[in-house]
């Protein structure tokens, strides 16, 4: 790797680390915060609002910045200004569609507030329409120092707005309006970037050709990834009650911190530097990813066994009666974690040398697992049962992914195989810990 480049990766990797810890740290706060103001219930109707405006950009997601991002293209005006007309246009549909499916949805779920909600989440659509390339091309060149400063703008603005209005009104306007204004602040900061030529209305067909070819495939597995994602939040939405969905998405946020910091660890390093080295053998690629990857895969282990082990009491000591049920929640979230962490910290390799369909393919496999599984294990386990086919649901998408990874020659199931062993050694060591102390078994108490 050129040494210019390996340097300016890991200047990127440790401003995106350093920001993904404020991130959570602004999260936590006010987490903490809002869950003393409002009600269980509103945190569960803003997840069901969530997963829907969710679903429809992710049903609608041609992969406009990774198509930009590994694009020869990607300095061209023309290419960009394209860009960024798809990606208004869809902003503009995206916003249409989630106000028409407000009220079905309201219906579904019983809950006529979510007519309301929906519409107004959807305007967030329009705001990251607007949003100018220039974004694109920091995440290309690995400037990530702009782009967390971006972000913990947005998120500090969004926390005091939300506990403002609902320290005042005890609503969920509170988390709805809050929702738009991160959104709101990073659009109007893209504009104000430098290198913003691709801003403006264009359509050439090349380029339209190229980034509808390339998105394709990233259609498709957005779409899967969201109906496999977000199955358990559509089905427990229904099968919960609406105060212990609202308890489980609290275990879920601090169950799903070790996929969050690799989601953005590869979507703004590690495939940005990816398809600088896509053009190499496959077994130079697979070495170069290999070794960097054991870095990243140890402080994972170290989070997940933590989170296994000590995640009752960390539940029991920053929330009040209302929210133990998610005690015994989250060690078996943060487990059934591992299989997609193990994937996310390499998969990217396929979106690099344009093979997104291994994705697609798993995502598929898993919301078919998902449809069954959840209603099956719930009626002969009930909540506990429900919960445990959501910890079961990432194997089906690493077997998968797997398999592509090995077409590839880019497999790195010996890798995974210590990595694991040397996960269940500490987790093993943990659960001997707590029962030397007579703390008994992870989250047992609240099951």
């Amino acid at each position: 790797m050129n040494k210019n480049i390996k340097l300016i990766a890991i200047k990127a990797l440790i401003f995106v680390i350093i920001g993904y810890g404020l991130s959570q740290v602004l999260r936590l706060a006010g987490n903490l915060v809002l869950t003393r103001l409002l009600a269980p219930e509103l945190f569960g109707l803003i997840a069901l609002a969530h997963v829907f405006h969710r679903g429809l950009g992710l049903f609608s997601d041609i992969g406009i910045e990774p198509g930009v991002i590994r694009s020869k293209r990607v300095n061209d005006p023309v290419f960009l200004k394209t860009a960024w007309s798809i990606q208004f246009i869809r902003g503009i549909l995206l916003f249409a569609l989630t106000a028409i499916i407000a009220y079905p949805v309201s219906l579904i779920y019983g809950s006529p507030v979510l007519f309301f909600i929906l519409p107004v989440i959807g305007i967030t659509s329009l705001f990251q329409g607007f949003q100018s390339c220039s974004l694109y091309l920091l995440n290309r060149d690995l400037n990530q120092g702009k782009l967390v400063f971006i972000d913990l703008a947005g998120q500090a603005v969004t926390l005091v707005v939300m506990i403002i209005i609902a320290y005042v009104y005890k609503s969920i306007w509170a988390l709805v309006i809050g929702s738009l204004v991160a959104p709101l602040i990073k659009s109007i900061w893209s504009l104000h970037l430098p290198n913003n030529s691709g801003t403006g209305f264009k359509l050439e067909k090349t380029a339209a050709h190229e980034l509808i070819s390339f998105g394709k495939w990233i259609f498709i597995s957005t779409a899967m990834m969201f109906l496999a994602t977000q199955a358990d939040r559509i089905l427990l939405g229904k099968i919960f009650p609406l105060a212990l969905f609202g308890v489980y998405n609290i275990a879920a946020m601090f169950a799903e911190l070790p996929k969050e910091v690799m989601d953005s660890v590869g979507n703004r390093v590690l495939f940005p530097l990816i398809s600088q080295f896509n053009h190499l053998p496959r077994n130079e690629l697979r070495d170069k990813i290999k070794n960097k990857r054991k870095y990243l895969l140890l402080p994972l282990i170290l989070l997940i066994a933590v989170l296994v082990c000590s995640g009752d009491f960390l539940i029991r000591f920053l929330y009040d009666k209302r929210y133990e049920q998610a005690a015994w929640m989250l060690p078996m979230l943060a487990l059934g974690i591992w299989p997609f962490v193990l994937h996310l910290t390499v998969n990217r390799s396929l979106y690099a040398i344009g093979k997104p369909k291994f994705m697609a393919l798993g995502d598929m496999i898993k919301f078919v697992y998902m449809v069954i599984s959840l209603p099956l294990f719930y009626s002969f386990g009930g909540y506990f049962g429900a919960v445990l086919a959501v910890v079961l649901r990432e194997i089906p998408v690493y077997i998968v992914v797997n398999i592509g990874l090995s077409r590839e020659k880019l497999s790195l199931i010996k890798q995974d195989a210590w990595a694991t062993l040397l996960l269940f050694v500490l987790i093993t060591l943990g659960i001997w810990f707590r029962l030397f102390l007579n703390l008994g078994i992870p989250g047992i108490h609240g099951a």
